[in-house]
């Protein structure tokens, strides 16, 4: 096994603190990547993957990137549900790497849903 360098604990002490503050639920954003088999099949993988870039890139540390199954919206694919603390969740569709990008920027860091990409807003439940 190599050696660890400064770099590496660095980087561990980083995702602890990023994990933990998670765990404690200081986030503001959560996004939460549909990857049921339809939304894999559709690039929900590189949506995410270009999510956690451009976090990393920006050095945020108060959002939470989670997954779920199928929404049932195959059709849709790849989706998204952002949260905001405070807001009505939001089911954005027909996702791509540059799309998540503009999403992360405008809505979550400027508060303003991007609604061409956006299928509805509210959550789901039925009473």
């Amino acid at each position: 096994m190599a050696k660890l360098t400064i770099d590496d604990l660095i980087k561990i002490k980083e995702q602890y603190k990023r994990t933990s503050t998670l765990r404690e639920g200081g986030w503001r954003a959560k996004f939460i990547i549909h990857m049921g088999t339809c939304g894999i099949a559709s690039g929900a993988r590189r949506v995410m993957s270009a999510l956690m870039d451009e976090i990393a890139s920006q050095n945020i540390t108060d959002v939470l990137v989670t997954t779920s199954g199928c929404a049932g919206l195959c059709s849709h694919e790849p989706m998204v549900t952002v949260e905001l603390v405070g807001q009505s969740p939001v089911k954005y569709i027909h996702l791509s790497a540059e799309k998540i990008k503009r999403i992360l920027t405008e809505h979550v860091q400027n508060g303003k849903i991007v609604q061409e990409y956006a299928l509805g807003i509210g959550c789901e439940t039925t009473y």
